[in-house]
């Protein structure tokens, strides 16, 4: 997650402990006379394994680090290691490429918002690249466009917020796929495309799985509950084994204003008066005391094939409504599909959803449904090191009617609720996961919780091992049998920090390159796994964080621990969105928000007032943008 929603995200006021209050448990490792007395060390010594501890055996070679780290970032630029290039393609406003549709993109922010809509949106984030005909050298991108900020979509910033802006504001998020191909000496797009598309607020989507056509999905503009236009703040992503593009919305919630009067259930959603974007000044559906049942038709994993331009994008409810960072997909030894999410807010939850049916041959369209029946779970991290998946089953345990759940479709609706229920562990933030496929490990990044043992809020546990964290960790867990497996073990990769802070909390236990606020994750085809950090504008270059310097990306060779930077990017951006070609030879990332404010819009009247990248233009307006970056040998990246 970019956007700074560190007032509105934590909503999560349920009774349950963190857990299960380990502190208060009996507990046959005597953790919690060590959790008290013995500190923070102890703490890191226990969880953080020695390098190259792992319960299973490497099952193919594994890369390491074959290229030299570079120092932290403070410039408005975006810098690689000696003997790499970068390239920038695929900014905001360029083209996509559809055919007879291919607006110019205007640096004072004039282009309308038809214009908008057939080109690159806002704030890149999940990217992933879709190989035709397994080549290396020629493919498509899916990506999706988070947020916008206001002040530079439109020349005269954010207000008065106009129809006509709150249109050109839902165009520029949604989704994109658009084509590129390697011409021997560099990446470009290919325009125009067939494959190129845009996904928009305006984009029908159908909605499918046991929620599809459930009364609390119906409303005036769709009596039957099944289609919904549009999708919005997605965030992370993931290609299935079938060939298609998942994304989650994400923060959803906080386009809604909920008037005077707001219900339970949107408040345990985090709902307030007033949407953050004002779209229900001229967009009725998003005024939820008007439409109350709109807001609980986002919150949902989104299924999209980028091969197949006139398909039917969908919102798949088996899955479970959250505020999704993401969901990535592993596959059974019977192939079944596992999909792991985690929701990107302060004390929530980590879920998995395990298939009824198995993966067939034929890509998308034979798999058509099969993210539609199964078992949704949540995770709850045990301090005996081993953890549990909780069932979100309707009739099972208290996911009753007597408790506000009348059937399997409520309980998906009201996942948060559920999980409260069931007393699930109260996680720092969850973003993005990966699987290793070598080792069967899946790791998540926990961005950081500022909150996390203050006054009123849930203390510390074995998972989130830290007060006050604003530094974030990393956790895996290994399924015990298969993915599918009702219990697993689990440690931490890393805690992230600076070893110089003076505050404990905030050293970290890192062998290698400081970071702060893990985010992007995932492995690259040689098995190296790369982190990417999002720590807010408000956060760096001070205090904790003043030698971390801008946002970065890292490379770490799990079997030894050791972390190495590979990439900074320009000042107050993200780096999210990583994807490879089969051959590891080309890597895309995101650069999202360059410039980013304090208080996330620009001033229109200073529209470069922290960065000026990619286009560095007088009077221009900082871009996010994919970046290709190759090195110069042509070989594979990071080894």
């Amino acid at each position: 997650m970019s956007k700074d929603f560190s007032e509105m995200e934590d909503s999560n006021c349920s009774s349950n402990p963190s857990i299960h209050d380990i502190m208060a448990l009996p507990d046959p490792q005597g953790r919690r006379e060590w959790l008290q007395g013995a500190g923070l060390m102890g703490l890191l010594a226990l969880l953080h394994p020695l390098a190259g501890c792992s319960t299973t055996a490497q099952t193919s070679p594994r890369a390491t680090l074959g290229f030299k780290g570079i120092p932290p970032g403070m410039g408005d630029a975006l810098v690689v290691p000696q003997g790499y290039s970068a390239q920038v393609i695929a900014a905001w406003g360029e083209p996509v490429g559809i055919a007879g549709n291919m607006p110019a993109f205007r640096m004072d922010g004039s282009n309308s918002a038809e214009e908008q809509a057939a080109q690159m949106g806002m704030h890149h984030d999940g990217m992933e690249f879709f190989a035709l005909n397994g080549s290396s050298t020629h493919g498509l991108i899916a990506l999706n466009h988070e947020y916008t900020d206001d002040g530079l979509l439109h020349p005269d910033g954010f207000m008065p917020m106009t129809a006509s802006k709150v249109r050109k504001s839902q165009n520029a998020h949604g989704l994109s796929v658009f084509e590129v191909k390697f011409n021997g000496a560099q990446w470009e797009m290919v325009r125009p495309s067939t494959y190129a598309r845009r996904v928009t607020m305006q984009t029908p989507f159908e909605v499918t799985g046991p929620a599809a056509g459930h009364p609390m999905l119906r409303t005036a503009a769709d009596p039957q509950g099944r289609t919904v236009l549009g999708t919005l703040n997605n965030c992370a992503s993931s290609q299935t084994p079938w060939g298609t593009y998942l994304s989650g919305e994400e923060n959803w919630m906080f386009y809604f204003g909920g008037g005077k009067s707001i219900s339970p259930h949107h408040q345990r959603w985090g709902m307030r008066e007033k949407g953050l974007y004002n779209w229900e000044s001229s967009d009725p559906r998003f005024d939820a005391s008007r439409h109350p049942n709109e807001p609980n038709r986002f919150g949902w994993v989104v299924e999209l094939d980028p091969n197949d331009p006139t398909s039917t994008p969908v919102k798949r409810t088996a899955l479970g409504r959250a505020a999704h960072e993401g969901a990535w997909v592993a596959l059974t030894r019977d192939q079944r599909a596992v999909v792991y999410s985690g929701e990107d807010a302060r004390f929530e939850y980590i879920y998995k959803f395990v298939s009824t049916g198995r993966m067939q041959p034929g890509g998308a369209k034979a798999n058509r449904h099969l993210l539609d029946e199964g078992t949704l779970f949540v995770a709850r991290f045990d301090a005996s090191g081993k953890g549990e998946w909780l069932p979100l089953v309707h009739g099972q345990g208290p996911l009753t009617a007597r408790n506000g759940f009348a059937d399997q479709g409520e309980v998906l609706i009201k996942a948060r609720q559920a999980s409260d229920l069931l007393g699930a562990t109260k996680m720092d933030r969850p973003e993005w996961l990966t699987i290793d496929k070598s080792s069967r490990w899946v790791y998540c990044t926990l961005t950081n919780n500022s909150q996390r043992g203050e006054p009123g809020k849930p203390g510390v546990d074995a998972a989130n091992p830290r007060a006050n964290n604003t530094m974030g960790q990393i956790i895996r867990w290994l399924e015990d049998g298969d993915f599918d497996g009702n219990t697993f073990v689990w440690n931490h990769l890393l805690l992230a920090g600076d070893p110089a802070n003076t505050r404990q909390e905030a050293r970290g236990n890192i062998q290698g390159d400081m970071l702060g606020c893990p985010d992007g994750l995932g492995f690259a085809p040689n098995g190296l796994l790369w982190i990417q950090t999002d720590a807010h504008a408000t956060q760096m270059y001070k205090g904790e964080f003043e030698r971390i310097g801008n946002n970065q990306m890292l490379a770490c060779d799990t079997q030894t621990g050791e972390v190495r930077r590979f990439l900074t990017g320009p000042t107050n951006c993200e780096i999210t969105g990583l994807t490879f070609t089969p051959d590891g030879r080309s890597l895309f990332i995101n650069v999202q928000h360059p410039g980013e404010t304090p208080t996330d819009r620009s001033d229109p009247q200073k529209p470069n007032q922290f960065s000026n990248w990619p286009d560095y233009q007088t009077g221009g307006r900082p871009r996010s943008a994919t970046v290709v970056i190759r090195k110069a040998d042509g070989g594979v990246i990071g080894s």
